[in-house]
């Protein structure tokens, strides 16, 4: 176990928490740019393979489906093992899924694609498990300053992946591949940049440095891991709010964004679409270091009811005027910033009211919550879109949003927080 050696601790772990954050953030980029070409287009290419709207969503479903089954595992491999091992190894699923579901593109297989799909969830759930990394070596009061560091620096490769998508669309025609394989291949290899920059660069690893490496823990069986993690969370109306806030945020967010190109494309502008998506990416990750000061100012709570009323907001100017582009632009970017803040308050919360020795394991029972929620709102999202019309979609996310914001006033008398920064 790697410990703090020289005669100044403070200023020793402060520059290996400067190292892992530069680490985490080459990794990220990557990361996030493989995630977020293969949004722009998954729900297109699954659409085309089906036929149909009606179940395009399960694309975007299988893979989030796959972050959460490999959640659990990976926090209780974490806590044996360590971040580095446990993200690389991630990262790696993530890359082979990849290539596999490109191979079930190209063959017009989709239940090959789905498995693909499946295993890429792999490497959104390390990329995922970045943010909780950026705060293993934080002061308490910092903590969401760092959760955002990472979270921002993944705008780069967030909005990079869908704007270089129409290029390696034509790039995989040039060659003999269905245009809407490129991306899939795009996103195989930036995996593998983000495993190699992981693996090389992430040491010593973060979680050895404050003592959470446990080799001799027991192998929990994962569905008991998320009863005893439940119990935890179900103790603390901090981690509670925290937990609630991820799940709601992400499921409004995933359930209209993954029907956004289906509908610009109904309306003639599945070119623009692309550009929307980064646009949205861009609002989930560009302003979180503004995201993240606030939260350390005014609370968790506080953040959570903002991001609410903002996902709402978002999710209203959708559908506002009919369909309208460039309200398009404006509510996916709203959409985003609301889910920013809505993951970075909730994760900070979370972080803060569960005990040390139950962190990893919480954290990983959160991630999967939220993921289920995700590849919930994803499956649902065609049903809807084809039965009910797209603006009962966004509808339905703004309620939800409006349900976070009651249930953030009625439990903030409950939750207790670590003092703010001033």
């Amino acid at each position: 176990m790697a410990h703090l050696t020289t005669t100044d601790p403070v200023a020793e772990r402060d520059e290996l928490q400067r190292r892992t954050l530069n680490s985490l953030r080459l990794a990220t980029v990557p990361g996030q740019a493989a995630v977020a070409g293969m949004v722009a287009v998954v729900t297109l290419l699954a659409s085309d393979l089906l036929g149909s709207d009606r179940l395009a969503g399960l694309g975007s479903a299988s893979f989030t489906l796959g972050a959460a089954i490999t959640i659990v595992p990976l926090a209780a491999f974490m806590r044996r093992h360590g971040r580095r091992p446990g993200m690389v190894g991630a990262l790696l699923i993530g890359c082979v899924g990849s290539a596999v579901a490109a191979t079930g593109g190209q063959l017009r297989w989709f239940p090959l694609f789905l498995a693909g799909m499946v295993a890429f969830g792999a490497g959104q759930a390390a990329t995922l498990q970045g943010r909780y990394v950026a705060a293993d070596l934080a002061e308490p009061d910092q903590q969401a300053r760092a959760i955002a560091a990472i979270v921002w620096i993944g705008a780069l490769g967030a909005a990079f992946g869908p704007t270089l998508t129409p290029y390696e669309r034509r790039a995989a025609e040039l060659v003999g591949l269905d245009e809407l394989v490129g991306p899939f291949v795009f996103a195989s290899a930036m995996f593998l940049v983000a495993a190699l920059v992981v693996f090389t660069r992430l040491r010593p690893d973060p979680l050895a440095v404050v003592g959470g490496i446990d080799r001799d823990a027991p192998r929990v069986h994962p569905f008991r891991q998320i009863r005893m993690s439940a119990r935890v969370i179900a103790g603390s109306a901090g981690a509670t709010l925290g937990l609630a806030a991820m799940a709601a945020s992400q499921a409004a967010m995933v359930g209209v964004m993954t029907m956004t190109p289906p509908h610009m494309r109904d309306h003639g502008h599945a070119d623009l679409s692309a550009f929307v998506i980064a646009l949205h990416i861009l609002g989930m990750y560009g302003l979180a270091p503004l995201v993240g000061r606030f939260v350390d100012r005014v609370g968790g709570v506080r953040a959570i009811q903002v991001g609410a009323a903002v996902l709402g907001a978002g999710t209203l100017s959708t559908v506002l005027a009919g369909y309208v582009p460039a309200l398009m632009f404006v509510g996916l970017f709203f959409l985003g910033l609301g889910w920013s803040i809505g993951l970075i308050g909730g994760s900070t919360l979370l972080t803060a009211s569960v005990p040390v020795a139950a962190r990893v394991e919480v954290q990983g029972t959160s991630d999967l919550t939220m993921s289920a929620c995700g590849a919930l709102a994803a499956l649902a999202s065609g049903f809807v879109k084809a039965s009910l019309g797209f603006h009962l979609l966004a509808n339905a996310a703004a309620l939800l949003a409006a349900g976070l914001l009651v249930f953030a006033w009625l439990t903030a008398a409950r939750v207790r927080e670590p003092a703010r920064v001033a």
